[in-house]
């Protein structure tokens, strides 16, 4: 588990998620049925994990309410996988344009995450729903609160998720209008690498761009963002139809960039 685990590190998700498939299958094998179960839930977890994270998270939506419904009633630190597998089905319901639904898990979850802070270190997974609650609120055109949810959880995030409170923080201020805002944002730092967020902070920066009316540097910026989605995430990825429809409006010469739910709807 924790060579898939460096793998992951490294954005080896198709590796991560063979090799997770793999341990499963595996753990039919072992005698205990207590540790058969514990091995093939975190196998599965980490798969349909490896799977969101590159872009194929509608394939494995039933597996993660599956999931979900097995786990339901674990309690005590153990439960952290389950707030997991459920933030993950978080995502999924984001790409899916279930933004509502997926508002009302993420604040189930935290509430779930607050009884559970004094019996293990839950911070990553926090991080994690907030960031899938900004862009939910994105998604329901309430981009006040999603600025402030990111603004306020960006000085304390770590890796992977400063690079997507960052980018939540671009689009809810191009949401906004303020185009200006949103260019400097996106511009002021690079945050470390992360491959399930290719292309998001350049589709940021084109709407901005575009927003400001230098279409010629907006056009550019949103080729470079399909150019890393084709370079790093599934075809599948709802990213690329959120670059095309930006790609064809800017090339058309029509207005603004549509607000994140037009671009996702």
């Amino acid at each position: 588990m924790e060579r898939l685990h460096q793998l992951w590190r490294e954005g080896k998700y198709e590796e991560v998620e063979a090799g997770a498939r793999a341990l499963e299958a595996e753990s039919g094998r072992l005698r205990r049925r207590g540790r058969k179960l514990a091995v093939a839930w975190r196998a599965k977890a980490l798969a349909t994990a490896a799977s969101c994270a590159h872009g194929r998270g509608a394939q494995v939506l039933a597996e993660l309410e599956s999931l979900t419904a097995e786990l339901n009633e674990m309690a005590g630190p153990g439960r952290a996988l389950l707030l997991m597998i459920r933030s993950n089905h978080m995502l999924v319901l984001n790409s899916e344009g279930r933004y509502g639904e997926a508002e009302a898990e993420g604040l189930d979850i935290l509430r779930d995450l607050t009884r559970l802070k004094h019996l293990a270190p839950v911070w990553d997974i926090e991080l994690c729903v907030l960031d899938n609650l900004v862009d939910a609120l994105c998604g329901q055109a309430r981009y006040e609160e999603a600025e402030a949810i990111a603004r306020g959880n960006l000085p304390r995030a770590e890796g992977s998720t400063v690079a997507a409170l960052h980018c939540g923080l671009v689009h809810s201020l191009n949401g906004q209008g303020r185009y200006d805002e949103a260019l400097t944002e996106a511009l002021r730092f690079a945050p470390c690498w992360d491959r399930s967020q290719s292309g998001s902070l350049r589709i940021g920066t084109a709407v901005a761009l575009h927003g400001l009316g230098r279409r010629s540097e907006a056009e550019a910026a949103v080729r470079e963002a399909l150019t890393d989605c084709e370079r790093f995430l599934h075809p599948d990825h709802p990213r690329f139809r959120e670059a095309r429809m930006l790609l064809a409006r800017i090339t058309a010469g029509g207005p603004p960039a549509p607000t994140a739910e037009e671009a996702r709807s």
